[in-house]
C-alpha cells in the first residue's frame, strides 16, 4: 500500500526533526496512542507475546490503526476503504491487518448472488424479487408453496425435482414468483437462467445466418436450473419450436435438469394450439404430444390467479 508507506515515513521523519517543540510533540502524540483504550486492551491480552519495547518500536503502526479506525467511526474515506483494521502480534511486535468490513462483504455477496442468476430480456425489477415479498392469497397459495418447496428442497435433493409449469391471467406475478425462486436459489448456489421465451426466439432466428444460435443454445440447454418466460405468447415457428425449444427439452429430459415456466395459458391449451400450430397454420399434433411429454416430466403445472399488479398507465 503505497499511500500507508508513505504515511508511516511521513511519521517517522517527525523523529528526526529539529528542535525541542517537535520532539516534545511527538512524544506527546506516542503517549496518547499507547493510551487509547482499544491498543491499551490489546497490549495486556498479549502482553506474554510481545517485546518490553513493543509499543514504542510499534507506534507507526499504532499510529495506523488508529487513523484509519476513527475514519471509519467518522463514516470518513480511509486509504483503504472498504476494511476494518485489526491489531495483531508479528515477531514480538504490534502490527496491523485489514478485513473486509460488513459492508464490503455485504457488497460482495450481493454481486455473487446477482451473478447466479442469468437472465435475458426480462424486467430489472426481477433482480430484486423476493419469496418474502410475493402477496399472499387463496389464489395464490398453491405456487407459492410449490416456489418454497421447490428453493428449500432442491440444493439438497438427491433425485430428479421437476419445477414448475406457472399459469394464468396477464399481470398477477408469474414473472415476479419465477424471478424470486431464482434469488432465492441463489443463496444455496445454485444458477439459475431465467428466459424471456419470445425475445429469446427472435435472438435465435437472428443467429441462424453465422449458426451462432448453437452455442447459445448450448449454453441455455445445459444450466443448472432454467426458466422460460411467457410461453405461448407469440406465434411459434417450426425451427424454432423443433430446432430450439425441442432440442432444449430433450437434453434436459435426458440430464433430468428441471425447468420453469411461465404462460397465460395451461398446458391443455399450449398443446392443442400454440405446440399444434405452426406459424403456417400447419397442424401438427404428434409433434405437439412428444414436446408436452417432457414439459410435463420437467414441471408441475400451477395456476396463479390474483388482481392485475402491473402499473395502470
Amino acid at each position: 500500500m503505497e499511500s500507508v508507506s508513505k504515511y508511516i515515513r511521513q511519521f517517522l521523519r517527525e523523529r528526526t526533526i529539529n528542535g525541542e517543540g517537535a520532539r516534545k510533540g511527538f512524544e506527546v502524540a506516542s503517549q496518547k496512542i499507547k493510551a487509547d483504550p482499544e491498543i491499551r486492551k490489546f497490549i495486556n491480552q498479549h502482553q506474554s507475546q510481545l517485546a518490553d519495547d513493543a509499543a514504542d518500536r510499534s507506534i507507526a503502526k499504532l499510529r495506523e490503526y488508529v487513523m484509519v479506525r476513527d475514519a471509519e467511526k467518522n463514516n470518513q474515506t480511509s486509504f483503504v476503504p472498504g476494511y476494518t483494521p485489526q491489531l495483531i502480534v508479528s515477531d514480538h511486535l504490534i502490527d496491523v491487518t485489514y478485513k473486509p468490513s460488513e459492508e464490503l462483504l455485504a457488497k460482495r455477496k450481493a454481486v455473487r448472488m446477482a451473478r447466479r442468476v442469468t437472465t435475458l430480456s426480462m424486467p430489472k425489477d426481477i433482480l430484486n424479487a423476493s419469496l418474502d415479498d410475493f402477496e399472499q392469497s387463496d389464489g395464490r397459495f398453491a405456487a407459492l408453496t410449490m416456489a418454497v418447496n421447490f428453493s428449500d428442497q432442491y440444493p439438497s435433493r438427491k433425485q430428479f425435482m421437476p419445477g414448475c409449469y406457472l399459469y394464468g391471467p396477464f399481470g398477477v406475478g408469474k414473472t415476479y414468483l419465477l424471478g424470486a425462486v431464482a434469488n432465492d436459489l441463489a443463496k444455496s448456489g445454485v444458477l439459475t437462467t431465467l428466459i424471456h421465451f419470445p425475445s429469446f426466439e427472435s435472438e435465435m432466428k437472428a443467429s441462424i445466418g453465422d449458426n451462432s444460435y448453437l452455442k447459445k443454445i448450448d449454453s441455455v440447454k445445459k444450466s443448472q436450473v432454467l426458466m422460460l418466460d411467457d410461453i405461448g405468447a407469440n406465434t411459434l415457428s417450426t425451427w424454432v419450436r423443433d430446432e430450439v425449444l425441442g432440442v432444449i427439452l430433450e437434453y434436459r429430459m435426458q440430464q433430468q435438469l428441471p425447468m420453469f415456466f411461465s404462460s397465460n395459458i395451461s398446458m391443455e391449451k399450449l398443446a392443442d394450439s400454440w405446440l399444434t400450430f405452426t406459424n403456417r397454420g400447419e397442424g401438427e399434433p404428434l409433434k405437439a404430444q412428444r414436446l408436452m411429454q417432457r414439459i410435463r416430466f420437467l414441471s408441475r403445472e400451477v395456476k396463479l390467479t390474483g388482481s392485475d399488479r402491473r402499473p395502470k398507465k
